[in-house]
């Protein structure tokens, strides 16, 4: 029961893992996100930041989740 319940959670955070890391945009948009980034940040334009800051915090949660569970999970079969 006890593995059943593992394996849950690494199904879980293995499909939260990968969504929020679809979901983040690129760290380096380039030599036009460069130029572009400039402009939003002197226009105060960051909300989409605020999400990526937000994605990259689930990503690192659920990462963790994962490793975690498989590490437990390999334990508990062995």
């Amino acid at each position: 029961m006890f593995s059943t319940i593992v394996t849950v959670f690494l199904v879980l955070a293995s499909v939260v893992l990968i969504a929020s890391i679809l979901l983040q945009s690129g760290k380096s948009a380039g030599l036009s996100g460069s130029i572009g980034g400039g402009a939003e940040q002197i226009w105060g334009k960051n909300k989409a930041r605020d999400y990526d800051d937000k994605f990259d915090k689930v990503t690192k949660i659920s990462a963790i989740v994962f490793m975690v569970s498989a590490l437990l999970l390999a334990y508990i079969q062995k």
